[in-house]
């Protein structure tokens, strides 16, 4: 810009904020004590720009933002941890909410918007949702230690819980459950007095002496004293599956940039 012009634009800025921000000569032109402290708001507007255009470009492109997760608590002492890990590895920039849940209430929740991505044991077919089987386990028995069960082999047969008390899954709160205990084993044969949502309640009870629980073999890692895990000798190996579940409608980028990290069909 030449000379004239650029005149003409300092005195329309002066005459904007009504100070001088120049001393001017006929040798020199220096800032006075008004214009140094308007250069510096201005380079710090600049620079708030240049942090805000970086800022929504790393919210669009989903390596910032947030993402609400919901989760069971049987995922939460198998997958979920994990899974955090790679978030927090692979997209340091965005914050998780987690949302414990059983996968009924995920499900009405991804459905609304309110959760981004579910954890959980899905049973029937949700038009609205795509999901995966990302994690696969044993069905075992929780049984007292003390039980004739624990013979050292750390097996068992369905048969042998026949006559047993069975502490079993609510076909409300733990669907998946109930009804993966019903296709895989005669109930009728087993005596059932309580009916509950929570793997660590039903496995509590089983240490107090108050029936065997079907549980996934992840509960392990609760390390609960008084109870063993057995496994069944005639049931399939890794019929309990954990799917990631999330909204095909989701609009939501950090979503889509995990989902396209492990893999995942998008949307």
């Amino acid at each position: 810009m030449t000379q004239p012009p650029l005149s003409r634009q300092i005195q329309k800025l002066e005459r904007a904020v009504g100070v001088s921000l120049l001393e001017r000569d006929n040798r020199s032109v220096a800032l006075t004590d008004a214009g140094k402290a308007f250069l510096d708001e201005a380079r710090g507007l600049l620079n708030s720009v240049e942090r805000a255009t970086h800022h929504v470009q790393q919210i669009a492109a989903g390596k910032r933002g947030l993402l609400n997760v919901g989760f069971t608590a049987a995922t939460g002492f198998s997958v979920l941890g994990t899974i955090l890990d790679e978030i927090h590895e692979h997209m340091p920039g965005v914050h998780v909410d987690l949302h414990e849940l059983v996968t009924g209430e995920q499900v009405e929740q991804l459905r609304s918007g309110n959760i981004d991505f579910g954890l959980g044991r899905l049973t029937g077919v949700h038009e609205e949702l795509r999901s995966r089987v990302i994690h696969s386990e044993r069905l075992v028995a929780a049984v007292p230690t003390s039980d004739r069960l624990v013979d050292g082999s750390g097996t068992i047969r369905r048969s042998d819980l026949s006559g047993r008390t069975i502490i079993m899954h609510s076909p409300e709160r733990a669907k998946y459950f109930s009804d993966l205990i019903t296709k895989h084993f005669t109930t009728s044969e087993f005596r059932v007095e309580h009916y509950l949502g929570q793997i660590t309640t039903m496995i509590n009870l089983t240490v107090r002496g108050h029936g065997v629980a079907l549980v996934p073999e992840s509960a392990k890692s609760l390390r609960i004293e008084g109870v063993e895990f057995l496994g069944f000798e005639d049931l399939e190996e890794n019929i309990a599956e954990i799917c990631a579940m999330w909204n095909k409608r989701s609009t939501n980028p950090a979503l889509s940039l995990w989902l396209s990290h492990k893999g995942l069909d998008w949307p």
